[in-house]
């Protein structure tokens, strides 16, 4: 029988991440790589462990992650959603701790787009007298 695996996408700013997990001894890839080798600053490993840490599950599920778009934050804060999904795909129970702690609500703050007129999204050009 083909191993049971749960799967869940993760959002933020503009990276996504694709979690699939699995029962094992508590591996984290993404991207084919190590999250130790994939990440460089400790806040950002910190922040793809949090869920984990707060449902005691880190050394009980093996996490793979494809993860593109936007930079090294927004990619750690897209695979801590997902995972975050992916645990309540694994046991809905742990909705209430994860919902104190605030993983489950996606944060939905984005780069506003540039406006034609203007400079950027809302500075103006300098304006000049004459």
């Amino acid at each position: 029988m083909a191993e049971q695996f749960f799967s869940a996408t993760g959002k933020r700013k503009t990276s996504v991440a694709r979690v699939r997990m699995t029962s094992g001894n508590g591996s984290i890839v993404v991207n084919k790589k190590d999250y130790n080798d994939y990440f460089g600053r400790e806040t950002s490993k910190m922040v793809i462990r949090q869920p984990l840490e707060l449902t005691d599950m880190l050394g009980k599920y093996d996490v793979f992650v494809n993860v593109t778009g936007g930079g090294p934050s927004g990619q750690a804060g897209a695979i801590k959603h997902g995972i975050t999904k992916a645990l309540l795909a694994i046991d809905a129970e742990l909705r209430p701790v994860l919902k104190k702690a605030g993983f489950i609500t996606r944060d939905s703050r984005i780069k506003e787009r540039k406006k034609y007129g203007r400079a950027a999204a809302r500075r103006s050009f300098q304006f000049s007298k004459r």
